[in-house]
């Protein structure tokens, strides 16, 4: 019983930290209550207007993520759901 347990505490110790090092996401952009947010469909309209494919846009901390493709890459960008200013650009 006593190994079992600590195998279980290992692999949930493992787990956690492989989440966090996957997790490689900006996630500060505003301080702002979410309730004054912009709608998440005008950050993927600004990736639009940067010549991005938009694939899909979820919420990262305090960010908007906008997942798009350029020229055959897959970028994530992430914009301030304040005043929709790309924050920070990530290519994969």
């Amino acid at each position: 019983m006593k190994v079992i347990r600590v195998v279980a505490i290992a692999l949930t110790i493992g787990i956690g930290t492989g989440s966090a090092a996957m997790a490689d996401g900006f996630k500060d952009c505003t301080k702002l209550d979410k309730a004054s947010w912009k709608p998440a469909s005008e950050a993927e309209a600004k990736a639009k207007a940067l010549g991005y494919e938009v694939r899909r846009s979820k919420i990262e901390g305090s960010c908007y993520e906008v997942y798009g493709v350029k020229e055959g890459k897959l970028y994530e960008l992430f914009y301030s759901p304040e005043d929709l200013s790309l924050k920070h650009t990530i290519a994969k």
